[in-house]
């Protein structure tokens, strides 16, 4: 599978381009380890690696473009992108560089400081009673039909998760039940993805060495409402617009 490079960039609003845009891309990675012939590299600043300082081992392994965030100069034979932040990109790319499958799934995201996992099993079960081809996505594990995988994260990295919607896409799958963390809005994991309904559970004391103040973790909370496909929102009665107003009671 491969996508010109300037289709997968359609998306990005904000980048600067030095280089060809008309190279072919065949896999995606920030993990410098996993980078083969034709990648393209996405730099992530992280807590405990910089993936800038890897550069020159993307570079060897073969990767054709890079995406970064911190000015690094031209290097020949190679395009590479800056943009505002590495995070966002890598999943706008990766729901591109897929096929933009969660556009094709009907996607539930549940986010809140408690119930989140109850929520979703709940509601995963009215779906399957339904009648409807259902996957679930959680604190405790991914399930994707008779495949059940060992959740490392609440909400998948978003460059895994954009995969899984394709791989569902194509088992004819119909809906995807998701638990969505703060930590993964605040870190973009769902950049991409394409929710059809938001459900916020409560907000509670709680992720404070993470978000550092309440206003910061409800902030993160309301992302969830942002990414909500525009022709869903008439079905939510909390739309991105309004998220971004709540005047909720935190305690």
């Amino acid at each position: 599978m491969a996508k010109l490079l300037k289709e997968l960039i359609e998306d990005l609003k904000e980048k600067d381009i030095n280089g060809n845009q008309d190279v072919e891309v065949v896999g995606i990675a920030c993990d410098s380890r996993k980078v083969e012939e034709g990648f393209l590299f996405v730099c992530i600043a992280g807590f405990n690696f910089d993936g800038h300082v890897f550069i020159p081992e993307a570079i060897k392994k073969g990767a054709c473009v890079l995406v970064v965030e911190k000015d690094i100069g031209p290097v020949e034979g190679i395009t590479v992108i800056k943009v505002p932040n590495t995070r966002y990109a890598l999943g706008i790319l990766a729901n591109r560089f897929y096929g933009c499958p969660s556009s094709k799934l009907r996607i539930i995201g549940i986010t809140g400081t408690n119930g989140k996992t109850t929520t979703s099993y709940l509601i995963r079960r009215i779906l399957k009673e339904a009648g409807k081809k259902t996957a679930l996505f959680g604190t405790i594990t991914y399930q994707l039909g008779d495949k059940v995988l060992t959740a490392s994260y609440t909400t998948p990295q978003n460059l895994e998760l954009h995969s899984m919607f394709k791989e569902l896409v194509e088992e004819n799958f119909d809906c995807v039940v998701m638990e969505v963390s703060s930590h993964a809005l605040a870190l973009d994991r769902t950049a991409g993805c394409e929710f059809d309904v938001g459900v916020f559970t409560n907000l509670s004391r709680d992720h404070l060495d993470f978000h550092k103040t309440m206003e910061n973790y409800l902030e993160a909370k309301t992302k969830l409402f942002r990414c909500l496909s525009p022709t869903s929102q008439k079905y939510n009665h909390l739309s991105a617009d309004k998220a971004g107003e709540s005047n909720y009671k935190y305690r």
